[in-house]
């Protein structure tokens, strides 16, 4: 089983936050969709993207100094590199 969990791919195409944490290891995901015109009802992978951060301590994220960052592809692929890396930052 994984220490760090996140939710389903579909939860961050939706463009939803998501923060978590493991142990005193803490984490946000934020994405940033951007939809296909001119309906705009279709994400836009290629130019949407899924950024995480990370931290550790007792603390929330407004009150903690962010010890690494980085953005991922908006792709189920994405999702599992990001994953891979905030369990290498553990």
């Amino acid at each position: 089983m994984s220490a760090v969990w996140l939710p389903v791919f579909h939860h961050f195409e939706n463009g939803n936050i998501f923060t978590g944490s493991s142990g005193s290891f803490r984490y946000k995901i934020t994405p940033s969709v951007v939809m296909v015109p001119p309906k705009n009802k279709e994400v836009d992978h290629a130019a949407s993207s899924i950024k995480a951060e990370y931290w550790h301590g007792p603390l929330s994220y407004e009150f903690s100094a962010i010890e690494g960052e980085r953005i991922f592809p908006m792709s189920p692929e994405g999702r599992a590199d990001l994953q891979a890396w905030l369990e290498e930052n553990l």
